[in-house]
């Protein structure tokens, strides 16, 4: 049954309703779109190669079959979930100039690209726990975070994630929607699509702001509470070699953080304060917190993790020198 207030189009000469959405853009870059799709399309495929490279480097060695690496694989698979979420609209809205998308379509894109950044907030979480058992109880890390344990974790944090947010998609077949549609992003996000409502949006405003608190909010409270532990631990540490060694080991963690909770807070912030922000403010902000973690969470971990940096040197170089690097990366 179509929604009574989607707009009336003709297609073929035949009536269908249909509610038109129209992807936002880069207003700076309209001149020049097309040049603009090619380091698009060069992030896109880095993000793709270096989180398929991590992911294939940790099933390939057994020795990374421990809690940390796993979680990290699952960072990974966030991180491809997001960019396959969000490049190929954005790939086709510069190559092709084709910005208009249906609503179910951009549903389906919003579902996932949320659900995604919801896994992978829930998994920095994860890796924050573990970072702190490592640190604050490093004699019981093996007994605590077992990989049975942290099986069953990744698979309560797609139960968390689905079941959360299953219920926004579902919510705005109920809004009533009037007009042409134009989103401030080139891909669909829920505060974006909902600020365009003809009908009243209290019940889809407080459930959106319940999934942001109760996911990316309480686990970005959490982060904060296990880093607070950890730094209290190192400082009670007698030597400041030791301190820079235990600081050393969160390092990759902090900076996946910082990736993803920064740009996310800004762009919370400009959804429900920001009402005279510019256009290309909100492009910026998405665009950096939707793409930056995509791609620099393996260049990060890969230069910062030992047997996965010792992992791609063996793919990717060959002859005696790089052997000898190699040896010294060891």
């Amino acid at each position: 049954m179509e929604h009574p207030c989607f707009i009336l189009t003709r297609t073929n000469s035949s009536q269908t309703r249909t509610l038109s959405l129209f992807l936002g853009g880069f207003p700076a870059w309209e001149t020049t779109r097309m040049w603009s799709a090619v380091p698009l399309c060069l992030m896109y495929l880095l993000a793709l190669l270096g989180n398929s490279a991590v992911l294939s480097i940790i099933r390939a060695e057994r020795s990374l079959h421990t809690p940390m690496y796993l979680l990290l694989a699952m960072l990974a698979v966030a991180d491809l979930g997001l960019s396959t979420s969000t490049f190929p609209t954005m790939l086709r809205m510069l190559w092709l100039e084709a910005r208009e998308i249906s609503f179910g379509t951009c549903l389906a894109q919003m579902f996932f690209i949320h659900s995604f950044a919801g896994i992978e907030s829930a998994v920095i979480l994860a890796m924050a726990f573990d970072r702190y058992v490592a640190v604050c109880h490093p004699l019981r890390y093996s007994s605590i975070l077992t990989n049975s344990v942290t099986t069953k974790v990744c698979a309560a944090i797609v139960v968390r994630t689905t079941l959360v947010q299953l219920p926004l998609p579902i919510l705005l077949t109920q809004v009533c929607f009037t007009g042409v549609i134009k989103l401030s992003h080139p891909y669909c996000l829920h505060p974006d699509i909902i600020k365009h409502a003809g009908s009243d949006t209290r019940i889809n405003n407080t459930y959106g702001l319940f999934v942001l608190l109760f996911t990316l909010g309480l686990d970005l409270l959490f982060v904060l509470l296990s880093y607070l532990l950890i730094l209290k631990t190192i400082l009670n540490i007698a030597t400041w070699r030791e301190r820079l060694k235990a600081l050393n080991t969160c390092i990759s963690h902090i900076c996946a953080v910082l990736l993803f909770f920064i740009p996310m807070i800004c762009l919370s912030m400009m959804h429900q304060f920001g009402k005279h922000v510019s256009p290309q403010a909100y492009v910026f902000t998405a665009n950096l917190h939707f793409l930056a973690p995509l791609i620099l969470n393996p260049i990060v971990y890969s230069m910062k993790t030992k047997p996965i940096r010792r992992r791609i040197l063996r793919m990717f170089c060959q002859g005696g020198i790089c052997k000898s690097r190699v040896a010294i990366c060891q």
